[in-house]
This record gives C-alpha cells, structure tokens and sequence, in this order.
C-alpha cells in the first residue's frame, strides 16, 4: 500500500446557518491510503465548539450526582426526550476548561469540586460535527446535593440527583442513560473508583 502525507484541500465552503450554532456545507478531497486524491466530496459541518462535562462523584460515600434535562436531539427517537446525563456546559472565549466545570457543577447540579480529575478530551460525533469535549471526574461532597437548578435566563430547567454509582451503572446497562458522555464518564469511574476511594 502506498503511503502518502495526509492533506486534505477545501474547494468550496458556503455557510448555511448562523444561529445558535452554525451550518456550513463543504466541498472538499482529501488524500487516499492507496495514493492519490479522493474525488470531491459534499459534507455539512455542523459547528459546536468546544464544550466540557464532569461526572459529580463522591468518593465517600459512592455516589454520583447525574443531572435531567429536556434534550432536543432526542425528540422524534425517544418518546421521552428528557435525558439523564452528567453536567455539561460550552466553553466560552478565555475561559479554561477548569474554570468552566467549576461553574457548570455550580449552576446545574449546586456542586461545589474539591478536586477535578482531567479523564480526557474526544470528538461524540466527528462524522458531521466539531464538537470537542474536555470530560473530568469532580470529586464533591454530596450531602445535600440534588433538587432543581439551572441559569432562568437561559430557560434551563434541571433536576439534580444524587445516585448510587452502583444503580448509575445499571442504568447504563439498561439504557436508562444512553447520551454518550455519561456512558464515558460512568465506564471511566467503573475503572477508577477503587483507587479514588482508596484515596479519600
């Protein structure tokens, strides 16, 4: 097989939504693993910027705070379109992905972290979307935790709940929670609690 430099050569791009987020459609090609060119492919971009999700985990006494929320994405595929997830929020110009994940667990669960624990970075759904994800494990204290939160003028109407990591991880396996960076951020803690337990 030949090898070749990977390059890729944008032809066309034409934006087709600036909103909330944005749309633009591509015309590009890009080199193949047998040598040469690909022909000109077609593809719409949808632009999400970076973004970072924490998994509220309390170490003392194995719990996890999971948050609920109306999701979009899920209408027309799920009949209840109110998904269970863990806190999540976009990162905006200057600020750190730390410094967003303190906030986000402030407003949408009341968590306050006493230690955030970078799990890693990825792409949920790179076929079609820019989105990129900085996912932590916060470890908290949660007595108390739990109730209704979210930022009123950005509509946001959260439940918080505190949780047996035990009973989490069911709910994974019976596709109660099926949005992809709770699966993540719960198979990592499967993998980890021991040790973080070990160590509180």
């Amino acid at each position: 097989m030949a090898q070749t430099e990977p390059a890729f050569e944008i032809v066309e791009q034409t934006p087709v939504y600036r909103g909330f987020f944005q749309l633009t459609r591509l015309k590009l090609r890009h080199t193949l693993y047998q040598g040469g060119w690909s022909g000109v492919l077609e593809r719409e971009l949808f632009h999400r910027g970076r973004a970072v999700a924490v998994i509220p985990y309390d170490p003392v006494t194995d719990r996890v705070v999971l948050v609920e929320q109306f999701r979009v994405g899920a209408l027309g595929v799920k009949e209840n379109p109110w998904l269970l997830e863990i806190v999540a929020g976009a990162i905006e110009a200057g600020e750190s992905p730390e410094a967003v994940a303190h906030r986000e667990c402030a407003e949408e669960a009341g968590c306050v972290v006493r230690e955030l624990i970078r799990i890693g970075e990825f792409f949920p759904t790179p076929g079609g979307c820019s989105e990129r994800i900085t996912l932590f494990c916060g470890l908290v204290d949660s007595a108390g935790l739990g109730g209704l939160h979210g930022l009123a003028e950005e509509n946001e109407d959260i439940l918080a709940s505190v949780v047996d990591f035990a009973e989490a991880l069911a709910w994974v396996e019976q596709g109660r929670i099926d949005s992809a960076v709770p699966i993540i951020g719960l198979q990592w803690l499967a993998l980890n609690r021991e040790r973080l337990r070990a160590s509180s």
